[in-house]
């Protein structure tokens, strides 16, 4: 066989392992996100965690923001993917899961088992290195019924593809108020830790984050379309324009005083 033969049977090969593992057109059309901004979650919704033990959704609504991260754990590529850029950027975060806010991942696969949960969750505390995030970071499993009604209310929708025996779905996750109402949403595989910052802050309704936080609020906006924060340009200047009164007023506050001082 000759060189260039040798170039075009590889060529055949790579795409017959593409076309198996890339959904057809018609899955990709039932796949995506219908954002629902304010929407209520099903908080009755039945779960199973990674300990077998029923649970319901509103049972991780405990006056904290929660993320809801949709994933299924024997997804080949794309959920590890989604969920080690989770973990990154949870990381690079000072809030913690279990202390400011919870982390509700669960699956969307009706077929998966509580172990798979248990060893996905074991793996993910583990990347995340902190220890109290045990108490605030769980994998759910559930039936058709609680995964659509969650999944419906989210806006985000899914499908099996019987030849590649692989559910296809969207890239994102929620993020909820402490009341289980959706507040926004996060796409993609890799999430900025200040839009997930601020995602949380917002989420919170006031009840966590630091005063530079309402700073970068202040600064910044979210775009729905992308689920990313920006500069607020008009917004940036004003509050530099406070900061540069205040920093005057200080000034000359001080100087007053010194030279109260030197009359003395």
């Amino acid at each position: 066989m000759n060189r260039k033969c040798a170039w075009i049977m590889a060529a055949v090969l790579l795409a017959q392992i593409c076309y198996a593992q890339t959904p057809p057109a018609g899955i990709l059309s039932e796949v995506g996100v219908d954002p629902k901004p304010g929407a209520m979650l099903p908080l009755d919704a039945s779960f199973r965690n990674e300990s077998g033990e029923p649970v319901r959704l509103g049972d991780y609504f405990r006056g904290k923001p929660v993320v809801l991260v949709p994933v299924y754990y024997e997804c080949p590529m794309l959920c590890s993917l989604i969920l080690n850029g989770f973990t990154k950027a949870l990381r690079a975060m000072p809030y913690t899961a279990g202390r400011e806010f919870e982390i509700v991942t669960f699956s969307f696969d009706p077929k998966e088992k509580t172990e798979t949960a248990a060893e996905k969750r074991r793996s993910y505390l583990a990347e995340y290195g902190r220890p109290e995030a045990a108490a605030g970071w769980t994998f759910l499993t559930g039936d058709e019924n609680s995964i659509g009604a969650v999944t419906a209310a989210m806006g985000y929708k899914f499908a099996y593809d019987h030849k590649t025996n692989q559910w296809a779905h969207a890239s994102a996750i929620v993020v909820a108020s402490p009341e289980g109402r959706i507040s926004q949403y996060l796409y993609g595989i890799e999430f900025s830790a200040r839009d997930l910052r601020l995602s949380l802050v917002t989420a919170g309704e006031n009840k966590i984050g630091s005063l530079l936080d309402r700073v970068f609020l202040y600064c910044y906006h979210y775009d729905p379309e992308t689920g990313k924060y920006g500069f607020v340009i008009m917004n940036v200047l004003r509050a530099a324009g406070i900061a540069t009164v205040a920093a005057l007023a200080l000034l000359i506050v001080a100087g007053v005083r010194k030279g109260r001082r030197s009359e003395l």
